[in-house]
């Protein structure tokens, strides 16, 4: 199956001449060109173009998307990806779309809008915490670093924490010590994590700091119920804590 690229530009709302251009560059070449000199585009082609557009309105530049797609060998693999990204962003579009709802039905009705609600998904929500754990610069540092990252980088971030998380409940389901090289590995993994944020005292390499906070976080991890859940439950969190503070004790 194949289309002509005004078929195409046409279904893509781009026009042919962008097709053109993309042929061009090398970014997206038909899949052959017919005698009379047109250009026509197969399935592989088409689903190419997908990607680009879902790039280009992400706000990458075309030498950018061609060094993406250049190094994502693997479609199926890069297209799992793209859906993350766009469930990522319907997701805060989802949020932004039930703030504005909640003050046009609150305006309508006569009544004063919640000002928390108005604001979901525009704040950043953990400011406070962060600020009276760890300091105004932890959070403008932390802050500023994360919504440096692209939404892809994001999502890389994401997929390393749940995947950390993950090995830490699958240790403690397995019943290893805290005190186990695994668990100790995996406390070692942790710390590194941390250091990867920019504004924490393991960042800044304060070891006093550093032990503090590791030691902080693993009780956290135990009294707060949204954490502890993210752990399997509070004898996990206990077992995160527990091995943290092995850490902390033997090797910072």
């Amino acid at each position: 199956m194949e289309w002509t690229i005004r078929q195409v530009a046409e279904s893509a709302g781009v026009t042919s001449r962008t097709l053109r251009h993309y042929d061009d560059i090398g970014l997206l070449p038909p899949s052959r060109v017919g005698d009379n000199g047109y250009r026509y585009y197969d399935v592989a082609a088409v689903a190419r173009l997908q990607r680009i557009l879902l790039l280009r309105d992400l706000g990458l530049s075309l030498p950018v998307i061609a060094d993406v797609l250049n190094r994502q060998k693997d479609e199926e693999s890069a297209l799992r990806d793209h859906i993350e990204l766009l469930e990522v962003e319907r997701d805060r579009l989802d949020q932004r779309i039930r703030a504005v709802r909640h003050t046009l039905d609150a305006r309508r009705s006569g009544t004063d809008p919640s000002m928390e609600m108005m604001l979901d998904g525009f704040n950043d929500r953990y400011r406070d915490d962060v600020i009276s754990r760890w300091g105004e610069r932890a959070f403008l540092e932390g802050n500023a670093w994360w919504h440096g990252k692209t939404l892809k980088e994001q999502i890389a971030w994401k997929r390393e924490t749940d995947e950390l998380v993950a090995a830490w409940i699958a240790a403690w389901k397995d019943g290893v010590s805290p005190a186990s090289e695994r668990a100790q590995a995996l406390a070692a993994q942790h710390v590194e994590w941390l250091g990867q944020i920019p504004g924490t005292p393991v960042a800044d390499g304060d070891r006093e700091r550093s032990v503090q906070l590791v030691r902080g976080l693993g009780h956290m991890y135990v009294k707060d119920p949204s954490f502890a859940a993210t752990y399997g439950g509070t004898d996990g969190a206990r077992f995160v804590r527990d091995s943290l503070h092995e850490y902390a004790r033997l090797s910072m």
